[in-house]
């Protein structure tokens, strides 16, 4: 069975949707004290994200794979975004990322 481009972005779509909600709620999280097992869920979701990235060169996988069906280089052929928003996906989800797992660790060890 052939993987369309259309397929690749509703899986994508949709697995940055969920890891979205998981950075928001590691931010809510660690912003308000309430650090629940989901909390956690949340943070290792994002970590095996991370680790992907890392092997593959900081590039999605889907992006890699919806190039080779024939899509146009670029994250917004891949995704279901606007393209000013996809262009900025890695900075502002990074960055609340990090500020995320910094108020964790700050609620955690203090």
């Amino acid at each position: 069975m052939k993987v369309t481009i259309l397929q690749i972005k509703i899986v994508h779509s949709l697995i940055f949707w969920v890891l979205s909600l998981c950075v928001g709620y590691a931010l809510f999280s660690g912003a308000t004290g309430r650090i629940t097992v989901w909390t956690w869920v949340a943070v290792g979701l994002l970590v095996v994200e991370s680790v992907v990235l890392v092997a593959a060169g900081w590039t999605c996988p889907l992006t890699i794979l919806a190039e080779r069906q024939g899509a146009l280089r670029g994250s917004v052929t891949d995704i279901f975004l606007p393209r000013w928003f996809a262009d900025r996906i890695f900075p502002v989800c990074g960055s609340l990322y990090g500020i995320a797992i910094l108020l964790l660790v700050l609620r955690v060890l203090l």
